[in-house]
């Protein structure tokens, strides 16, 4: 009698996957206790899953690692109104670009005084809001915020500011999410005197209170270098601004843009590492500088919701031509955006059944009408791929949903949470009647 040994999940194929992740079944995956293929029959697909306890799990990490530091979430990677309540509840502050972010989280119950709002161009609304909430901190970013936040404060008001400084630091991964260089649309040059010229400005507005510095260099940084660099050339621009006006600032925030990996083996950023390594630099460059070491504000968003999110989808046909086959799904760029703007790759899972075919390299492509439109180009799946089943994408959880269009008016997924072996449901899918309500002329 022959045996037919059915296929595994070793460890390191689970290794990007959330650390609740099991096989309770050859061919099954479930997260948080909560097989995916149930949580699809339950809520349709796509869907996103969101680990709950992963997410707090990653908050603590931070906190454990910069004991003296204040974590930020930032909200731009994923936001919602249950992500602000469990970063809330770890301890965390959050990072918001926008009036809507800031009235979400508000709303829910989120500190105002534990958010930071940034944003290379803040409209009335983003200030107005942010004054009328009492956000705090302001990031200023160009010249003429200074003006406009100073009058839409008023002459007897007043707002605790940062200045986002560009440290002139080439990091990160593809080139359109480098922020640290001095030839994109973020922050004050220190190079060409940008920055002290605006924090000259700020100090001349007794409205604003100036409490530290900012920079972020860009996403997906992996070495801890780039962050060390930073930290000796920010201390470099307070020490001169110390020389200058007196001035000693009792914060100095880092960003955010650690590194995770989206593929078994990828590099990701060293956390313990960082931590380490940076206290130590900012302490000694604090010392050779005589000034007293600022309270360090770290603002990580993708290596928190990333990890812990999965996208789930349907196949709904399987196409062979031209050499290369290609299974096209029910989601794509209008739920996820990622791979057609930066060329990201991940590596898709087959789910809910198990399969005895041999791996072959098959294209997984969304539904939408743009050839550009690849969730995951060369995936190693089953031969035996077809119509109506289910695959799991991780590393979801961040610039997903918060990146998703109205493209073919599709409708955007909904947001599931598991934990403990139940799941709820957090954000609805948007149904055609949401798409059409907005459509008000003829």
């Amino acid at each position: 009698m022959t045996t037919v040994h059915e296929p595994v999940t070793s460890t390191a194929e689970l290794a990007v996957w959330p650390a609740s992740s099991t096989e309770p079944r050859p061919g099954d995956l479930a997260v948080g206790g909560v097989p995916l293929a149930e949580v699809a029959d339950r809520f349709g697909t796509p869907v996103y899953v969101l680990d709950e306890a992963e997410v707090r799990d990653r908050c603590r990490t931070y906190r454990d690692a910069f004991p003296d530091a204040d974590i930020v979430y930032a909200a731009k990677a994923f936001l919602c109104r249950a992500m602000a309540h469990w970063t809330a509840e770890e301890g965390l502050g959050l990072d918001v670009c926008s009036a809507g972010e800031l009235e979400l989280a508000v709303t829910t119950g989120f500190p105002a005084e534990r958010i930071v709002l940034h944003g290379n161009a803040k409209s009335p609304r983003d200030l107005d809001t942010a004054l009328r909430l009492g956000v705090g901190r302001i990031v200023i970013d160009s010249p003429s915020e200074i003006a406009r936040l100073a009058a839409a404060v008023g002459p007897d008001g007043h707002q605790k500011v940062m200045v986002r400084v560009v440290p002139g630091i080439n990091a990160g991964g593809h080139e359109k999410i480098r922020t640290g260089t001095d030839d994109q649309k973020f922050g004050l040059s220190i190079a060409d005197g940008y920055a002290q010229h605006a924090i000259t400005r700020i100090l001349d507005q007794p409205q604003h209170e100036l409490t530290g510095l900012h920079c972020h260099l860009g996403s997906q940084i992996t070495s801890v270098k780039p962050y060390l660099v930073a930290v000796r050339r920010m201390v470099g621009l307070m020490a001169r601004l110390h020389e200058q006006h007196g001035l000693v600032l009792p914060e100095l925030d880092l960003g955010g843009g650690h590194g995770i990996a989206y593929r078994p083996g990828e590099p990701a950023l060293n956390l313990t590492a960082l931590a380490r390594r940076v206290r130590a630099e900012l302490a000694d460059a604090c010392t050779t500088a005589g000034l007293p070491v600022p309270r360090l504000i770290i603002e990580p968003g993708r290596a928190i919701a990333g990890p812990a999110g999965i996208a789930v989808y349907r196949v709904l046909s399987v196409k062979h031509t031209a050499g290369h086959v290609f299974v096209a799904v029910d989601g794509g760029m209008s739920d996820n955006p990622r791979p057609a703007l930066y060329g990201v790759r991940y590596t898709p899972r087959l789910i809910g059944r198990i399969s005895t075919a041999n791996p072959t390299r098959i294209t997984v492509v969304g539904r939408h009408c743009e050839a550009g439109d690849i969730l995951a180009a060369d995936a190693e799946l089953p031969a035996d791929v077809r119509p109506g089943d289910l695959l799991a994408v991780p590393v979801a959880g961040a610039y997903h949903l918060s990146m998703a269009s109205g493209y073919n008016l599709v409708g955007r997924p909904p947001v599931v949470a598991v934990r403990a072996g139940s799941a709820r449901l957090l954000v609805r899918r948007e149904s055609l009647e949401d798409i059409r309500s907005r459509d008000v002329g003829l």
